[in-house]
């Protein structure tokens, strides 16, 4: 007679084959004899008939179920039935994906309705738009969804009409710069200078050239001395003294006012050259002024973010401590450096208030930076717009178009550090 099986959830058990500890008076109807004296052991099922394990058993024996078979599939759909029936479900009613666009329409609507009724104007007409989805959206995730949903929701909404806040004056000041100044965009602007010109013509030819030279001097000047500023603050003057005062005196020279720094290279220039001195590279060394710490800065959070384990493993072959900047610290973060740098003279090349103390004005073309003055784009600009000159519109017009050149070559910046630091970001590939 083959030994009878009780089937689980997990696997068959075998009562033969595996012995339980029996419960004490289980509700299941299962009884307990002994096999030798004070030894009780579980009792299989008994499907002929009572239990007559003795004369006071009056419960049933447990009936197993059927084995595997044509027989044995009513007791799996019961079990399987039982599981369904205590099931419990995980999923809440939610909104549907289209509810933030329909809350945006009638709170668009709305906002028009006010707008038209009351006379308000477009900033009227955006607030109350924007307020009354701020309420409705989240108001209905509380009704269908729940607390957690109407909550996030609402923060979502905050966070994106930030977003569109912040996005105003950058919006509405690219569009006047470009709506003004792309008329004034012509071959003769960007190939002529202003010599000799009195109302219509000329061009900003000598301010670009100027704008050029001034800041790529001011680069040669504050790039070297920035990046071993902060090679010696991260390599050399961890915890020192002297790297304490470094620290805060890059930190008082990133809020000074640029005209500071202009007034600064105007009284140091002044002393060898005599009151009244203007020159370009007077000009670049306000700029290089305005730059030192933000290069620092940018150099050293690139350097601080090289891992100490590449520096211990140079040491650990021998190598000493300044080929180990020069071959593995650099080329690490020669990425992150060249966007600082690129960032950093961007920065400083719309700079007006010490170019005009320092570099002056002049409508001619001045190639030398160590002899008589020079012109640049924002002194240009403001030159332009403060005398514009009988008549005025024309200009203003130059001064317009002079601000939106300043602005493509300041993005040309930006987008070549981009392309720079992608260039030079160290190989990840296996």
């Amino acid at each position: 007679m083959s030994p009878i099986r009780i089937r689980t959830k997990e696997r068959p058990v075998s009562t033969d084959d595996r012995p339980q500890d029996p419960p004490a008076n289980s509700a299941s109807g299962r009884a307990t004899v002994g096999t030798g004296p004070g030894q009780p052991v579980a009792a299989g099922p008994d499907t002929t008939g009572p239990d007559t394990t003795g004369p006071d058993a009056t419960e049933p024996a447990a009936v197993a179920p059927a084995p595997d078979g044509p027989g044995g599939s009513g007791g799996r759909r019961a079990a399987r039935g039982s599981a369904v029936r205590g099931e419990v479900s995980l999923r809440a009613p939610k909104l549907p994906r289209w509810a933030p666009l329909l809350t945006a329409l009638v709170a668009t609507a709305a906002g028009a309705l006010l707008a038209l009724t009351l006379g308000w104007g477009l900033i009227a007409f955006a607030v109350v738009s924007a307020a009354v989805y701020a309420v409705a959206l989240p108001a209905w995730a509380l009704v269908v969804e729940n607390r957690r949903s109407a909550v996030d929701r609402l923060i979502t909404t905050l966070v994106w009409s930030a977003f569109a806040i912040a996005l105003v004056p950058l919006v509405s000041l690219t569009w006047t710069v470009v709506s003004k100044g792309a008329p004034a965009f012509s071959a003769e602007f960007f190939s002529y200078s202003m010599r000799n010109v009195v109302g219509e013509g000329g061009g900003i030819y000598h301010a670009i050239v100027g704008t050029l030279l001034i800041t790529g001097m001011a680069a040669v000047l504050s790039i070297p001395i920035g990046l071993m500023t902060a090679i010696y603050l991260v390599e050399y003057g961890a915890g020192r003294r002297p790297a304490r005062v470094i620290n805060f005196l890059v930190d008082v020279m990133t809020g000074i006012p640029s005209i500071v720094a202009g007034l600064f290279a105007f009284a140091l220039f002044s002393i060898f050259f005599g009151p009244g001195v203007r020159m370009g590279f007077g000009g670049s060394v306000a700029l290089s002024v305005l730059m030192i710490p933000v290069v620092v800065r940018s150099c050293e959070e690139m350097l601080k973010l090289v891992p100490n384990e590449l520096r211990e493993a140079s040491y650990a072959l021998g190598v000493p401590q300044w080929r180990t900047i020069v071959k593995v610290v650099l080329p690490t973060a020669m990425a992150g450096i060249v966007t600082g740098v690129m960032l950093a003279i961007a920065r400083v090349a719309g700079e007006t208030a010490p170019l005009l103390v320092i570099a002056g004005s002049t409508d001619s073309v001045n190639m030398n930076l160590f002899a008589e003055r020079m012109m640049t784009l924002p002194v240009f600009a403001y030159y332009s717009y403060m005398q514009p000159g009988v008549p005025p519109q024309f200009g203003v017009e130059r001064a317009w178009g002079a601000a939106l050149a300043l602005i493509l070559i300041v993005m040309s910046l930006n987008l070549l550090g981009r392309l720079l630091g992608r260039l030079f970001a160290p190989k990840t590939g296996r």
